[in-house]
């Protein structure tokens, strides 16, 4: 695994030109960091023979990175690898500054990757907003974390209560991603959040048909039961809805909910908590 994440992190910092040319081709005005053999053998010295050896919240992880930084701190993956386990640990404020650095370095590379985290970790949601618009100027459908900047810009104005914004941005989203390649590649999270924009604004039959796409997509994803059977009790189908509720809460006990990679370190927007006593009576939801 080590070796893994070494190898990926070289991949996107030393040879990105060379192994994303897809994917660069899309920015305009931006080039990714390209390293010196002696800022190569920094990597290889205090990541791979040295704070890999770590495990990623430890403090030798830390002083590893510290220390090459001392020796070369314009180097914008050794940021990223600091700010990292910082967001993880919750110390968001060291996790922002560090990140700063390597964008300031290589923003081409490592701005889509802090909008992300501002979004996801830090939830400072019009700030994500700022940030992915930014990106989207020099990629407009650019994708980070396995999903599109406006489906973050999307669930950024979703915490924001700006309902129908979101659901507009989805929409759009969505459509483009399902003509290009059809209704099984979309994200069952897209189809989610689409359903959650217009559950919010009482569109109640349309979240349902939403989180019906995303049932079908994942077919024990908990949470979109949840939001369903809320949505049932809504329209006054109280018994299915009552069912529906018991299904979503068994999926939950055996382990299906928001399976995002980073959704063990950060409870994603609208991830129920079931640790509270959710109840059939309204008040209590």
């Amino acid at each position: 695994m080590k070796a893994l994440v070494f190898l990926i992190g070289i991949l996107f910092t030393i040879n990105s030109c060379k192994s994303n040319k897809k994917e660069i081709t899309l920015i305009t005005n931006c080039k990714p960091q390209e390293l010196d053999s002696n800022q190569k053998s920094i990597l290889i010295r205090y990541l791979r023979k040295g704070a890999f050896n770590y495990n990623v919240f430890s403090q030798g992880w830390q002083n590893k990175i510290d220390s090459a930084i001392s020796l070369d701190s314009s180097i914008a993956y050794l940021w990223q690898q600091k700010a990292m386990p910082l967001f993880k640990h919750k110390k968001y404020e060291l996790g922002e500054k560090a990140l700063q650095k390597a964008v300031n370095i290589d923003a081409c590379r490592w701005q889509d990757y802090q909008a992300f985290m501002i979004c996801i970790f830090s939830k400072k949601y019009e700030k994500a907003i700022n940030l992915f618009e930014q990106c989207k100027k020099r990629a407009e459908y650019g994708v980070v974390m396995d999903h599109s900047y406006d489906f973050y810009i999307a669930i950024s104005k979703i915490q924001l209560n700006q309902f129908n914004e979101a659901e507009i941005i989805l929409t759009k989203d969505i459509k483009r991603l399902k003509q290009e390649r059809g209704e099984d590649w979309l994200h069952f999270l897209d189809l989610f959040y689409l359903g959650i924009s217009q559950f919010e604004q009482g569109k109640y039959v349309k979240a349902i048909e939403s989180f019906d796409r995303s049932i079908n997509l994942y077919p024990q994803f908990s949470d979109a039961k949840f939001y369903k059977s809320k949505s049932l009790i809504q329209i006054g189908d109280s018994i299915n809805g009552i069912k529906l509720l018991e299904e979503a809460h068994s999926d939950f006990e055996n382990g299906y909910t928001i399976n995002e990679d980073n959704a063990v370190y950060e409870t994603y927007p609208y991830q129920i908590n079931w640790d509270y006593k959710w109840s059939v009576n309204e008040h209590n939801y």
